[in-house]
């Protein structure tokens, strides 16, 4: 009988010591963080804004190739009025956040009017399933 009680711990033991290594395996659930993938610190959303205009914020890393990634500056009517290329501040090489800078210089637009900053993720193979882009609403 106590040969039987053993062998029963021995086995909840080695089952119990499975089940830790198969969820120490298993990859983490993402967090908010993690979900972010571009920030902008300036302009903000909505703001009045004059040529030229300085941007900054952070991108994952997977946003850049060698270092940089499209910007563009659209107006009321949807056309670009304006491209330029955000710089990495940092080692882009990572999966974490990298500050970037960027400066757009832009012909005047109809005071009041609206238009759309456009950040692109840099996709040097062209396939469309690794395009993405951030966009941030301004007034000119």
């Amino acid at each position: 009988m106590k040969t039987a009680i053993w062998i029963l711990v021995l086995a909840v033991v080695v089952v119990g010591g499975a089940y830790l290594v198969d969820r120490s395996q298993q990859p983490a659930q993402p967090n908010e963080q993690s979900l972010i993938s571009v920030q902008v610190d300036q302009p903000a959303p909505n703001a009045t804004v004059v040529s030229p205009l300085a941007v900054s914020g952070q991108a994952v890393g997977g946003w850049y190739f060698e270092a940089s990634f499209p910007v563009e500056l659209l107006n009321s009517s949807n056309q670009v009025i304006a491209t330029t290329t955000a710089q990495a501040q940092s080692d882009w090489m990572t999966t974490n956040l990298v500050p970037f800078t960027a400066t757009l210089t832009f012909p005047a637009q109809t005071t009041g009017s609206s238009g759309t900053l456009v950040l692109r993720k840099d996709n040097p193979s062209g396939e469309p399933q690794n395009d993405d882009s951030f966009s941030v609403p301004i007034v000119f």
